[in-house]
Order: structure tokens, then sequence, then C-alpha cells
């Protein structure tokens, strides 16, 4: 299994960190390590001082897939959850400087919660149409509908299909909008899909 996230793919959010909007997916890997145990608090990295929250819907895949047309995207997931991208932003500032890979700031264990379940495609009149949301200690800090994705869900199946074989399993962190922030310790973060709850965590 592993863990595919789309970056820049909300224009506000591209702009608020001073990124080009891009004029294709960009898109970066996570290994499953990233994922936080169920129940389990997010502990804090000891190799950085800036940890953001970029909340994101998340795509699981159904069938194995490569090379898939965009007509037939859907046909390859059917259910829509929620997690986070926990990103160390000043260790990924250094490595933009140099040119470095993102890993050590983006794929570090712990660094991929995601929702406790996912809900059926067809429970959406449109995946394109979906509103999500992050609550910092009952406060709401990101707020976000996938219509306004750069690249839409099915748009981004095919096009990281023609680099990477998709497998039964696999999720898709599809971006982030703009409000994106600092975590700190004690925190509690909530994510919502519409009002439905879909994970809570503390941070530790």
């Amino acid at each position: 299994m592993k863990i595919i996230c789309i970056g820049r793919n909300y224009a506000n959010h591209a702009k608020e960190l001073n990124n080009k909007i891009p004029e294709e997916p960009v898109f970066f890997l996570k290994p499953e390590t990233a994922l936080l145990p169920k129940r389990n608090p997010f502990v804090y990295p000891s190799f950085s001082n800036d940890v953001h929250y970029e909340t994101e819907i998340v795509v699981r895949i159904n069938r194995l897939g490569k090379h898939i047309h965009e007509q037939f995207a859907h046909k390859y997931y059917n259910e829509i959850g929620i997690g986070i991208d926990f990103t160390a932003r000043d260790v990924q500032s250094e490595l933009k400087k140099k040119g470095l890979p993102w890993e050590k700031a983006k794929a570090f264990d712990g660094s991929a919660p995601v929702g406790h379940k996912f809900i059926p495609v067809n429970q959406f009149d449109d995946v394109q149409n979906i509103n999500f949301s992050l609550k910092v200690n009952g406060e709401t800090r990101q707020k976000g509908n996938t219509k306004d994705m750069l690249f839409g869900i099915n748009q981004i199946i095919a096009y990281v299909s023609q680099f990477i074989t998709l497998k039964i399993g696999d999720l898709i962190f599809t971006g982030t909008p703009e409000g994106v922030g600092p975590v700190k310790i004690d925190d509690t973060l909530e994510c919502f899909i519409e009002e439905e709850p879909m994970l809570k965590f503390k941070v530790k």
C-alpha cells in the first residue's frame, strides 16, 4: 500500500505559500508508516519546530490500474475519506532552498492520519462538490470544497496512473485548501466531511 499526495491543487493554497499555480498535477509519496494508528496521538517530531496541518479529501483505490483513461477513472474508487498531510514546514523550506526532495518534511512516521471510516461515493450527488473542514481545539481552521480543485479526482487518478501502477488499498490525498497552519502539543484536531465527524486525535 502506498500514499500518493497531490500538492498545490487549490489555487488559494498555492498562493498562500507563494507557489506557482501548476499546469499539471504535482505529486509525491508517503510510505505506509506515515499512517497514524487508530486511537494514537500524533507525536510532534523532534526534528521540527514548525509542523503544519493540511486537511485533504482522501480517495481509496479499489482496483488495480495502469494508464487509466480519465473517463474510466471513476471505476477505480468507490469511497471518499479525509486525512491530514502533516508537513514539517521549516524542514521543507530548507530542502526547497537546496533543490532537494521533500521526504524528510512530508513522509515521516505518523504524518498521514486518515479518518476512521470512508463514505461510499454513491452517497454524494457529485464528488466534485464535497464540503470538508478542520477544527483545532474546536475552532474552524480550514474549510474547502472539492469543486475548487485545480485537477479533479478522476483527472488525478488518470494522471498518476501514467507513471505509477495503482493497487487496491492505495490512498490518494487530493490536496489542501487555504488556511494551513501550525499545530502545537496538546492541540485536538477534528476533521469533517460535510457535517459528519470523520477523524479526531490529539498532538503529543
